[in-house]
């Protein structure tokens, strides 16, 4: 896209963690990256050639919290929007939601979400489908 809605991807991440009951003090950072960035990513993180669309780093613990008054720090999600611009041709949706879904799948596995069986993924899926739906009528 020419342009990403910062702005609406930080509402989306709140809403998220919001419905997903995350603690109330908590932080995760979203980075966007271009093809190259994300190629290398995913070939050190993950050993598999080429770009993805979206990479989700936990934190090693997420439930420790550094101080009294510091937020619990869940981790980092990066998102290619090259990736995504394809991805949203491929599947006949926009940009946008495409963009969204990448978020929310990101969200997500710093959860603890996951999709490595077919249950997990069926789950984690049917999470986004519900999350999306609700965000469509309150944004």
């Amino acid at each position: 896209p020419e342009r990403l809605d910062l702005a609406a991807f930080e509402r989306l991440s709140l809403f998220v963690l919001e419905r997903e009951e995350a603690p109330d003090a908590c932080e995760l950072s979203v980075a966007i990256v271009d093809l190259d960035e994300m190629t290398e990513l995913n070939e050190r993180f993950r050993g598999k050639e080429g770009p993805t669309d979206v990479l989700s780093f936990p934190c090693d613990d997420p439930c420790t919290v550094v101080g009294p008054d510091e937020p619990v720090t869940l981790g980092d999600v990066v998102i290619a929007p090259a990736v995504a611009e394809q991805q949203a041709v491929e599947y006949g949706h926009t940009v946008e939601e495409e963009l969204n879904l990448l978020l929310v799948h990101g969200v997500l596995h710093l959860l603890g979400y996951d999709h490595e069986s077919d249950e997990e993924a069926t789950a984690m899926q049917s999470r986004e489908r519900v999350l999306l739906e609700a965000w469509a009528v309150v944004s």
